[in-house]
């Protein structure tokens, strides 16, 4: 892939998953990441993998539910890199309760982390964005439609969906592409955690058209496309990387 080589950004949530993916792949095609997480270990050991393979990174922790900790992360990769060409917001968490079962405090921290947290990280990004510069908001396909029993988490998809399109059409006339990718059921770490033994895993594969779910570095393929030169005219989308879900 063309068109990130050269730049420089960041990515949250690079600890692990399919931010982790996002940012190896961005460095093996010449761009200088920071790598950003809440757990400063894991963000680490992704840095090391990238410079082991003879890539630029830098790692941070960032709690993107704070404002302070948003701002010096997004200053300490300009600080470092000399300006931003692309952010890819990843981090965020997951809820699986049915409204009646959600609490106001759950509802209220779910939300505050995935769309106050995605509005912050946007916020300190757009405005030291280079010309031409990129942010990628990773939603979920729950940010297009209804999940079962993920109310607050859906909500908060939703939102960052709207945050994106909003965006997009403030900033075109800066040269700078806001877009959203919006994966379906993923095999991360996490996904795979939480699943378990109980034959989610198949029964997602069994909905799915392409018949399995998406590797992290399928994600992470689609980011790095709209992060780099080749989407220089894709802005305001949300991209479903979902195996054929929304078909």
């Amino acid at each position: 892939m063309t068109g990130v080589a050269g730049k420089a950004g960041l990515v949250t949530g690079a600890g692990s998953g399919i931010g982790r993916a996002t940012a190896i792949e961005l460095a093996r095609h010449g761009a200088s990441v920071a790598v950003l997480d809440i757990d400063e270990i894991t963000a680490t050991e992704t840095a090391e993998m990238i410079s082991e393979n003879g890539g630029t990174a830098l790692a941070a922790a960032i709690d993107i539910a704070d404002e302070g900790s948003v701002r010096a992360a997004v200053e300490r990769t300009v600080a470092a890199f000399g300006g931003l060409d692309f952010a890819v917001n990843n981090a965020g968490m997951s809820s699986h309760r049915k409204l009646g079962q959600t609490s106001p405090a759950e509802f209220e921290r779910v939300v505050h982390v995935n769309l106050t947290g995605t509005f912050l990280c946007m916020k300190y990004e757009l405005p030291l964005l280079n010309a031409g510069g990129a942010i990628v908001n990773i939603a979920s396909n729950g940010g297009l439609y209804a999940i079962p029993q993920a109310t607050a988490y859906v909500a908060a998809k939703h939102g960052i969906v709207g945050l994106t399109k909003v965006a997009a059409v403030d900033y075109a006339p800066e040269g700078i592409r806001v877009n959203a990718v919006c994966p379906g059921p993923t095999r991360t770490p996490g996904f795979e955690k939480f699943a378990g033994d109980t034959g989610m895993i198949e029964r997602q594969e069994a909905i799915t058209p392409l018949g399995r779910l998406a590797t992290p570095e399928e994600v992470a393929a689609a980011a790095v496309w709209l992060c780099s030169d080749a989407a220089s005219y894709v802005t305001g989308i949300a991209l479903s990387v979902d195996g054929g879900r929304r078909a």
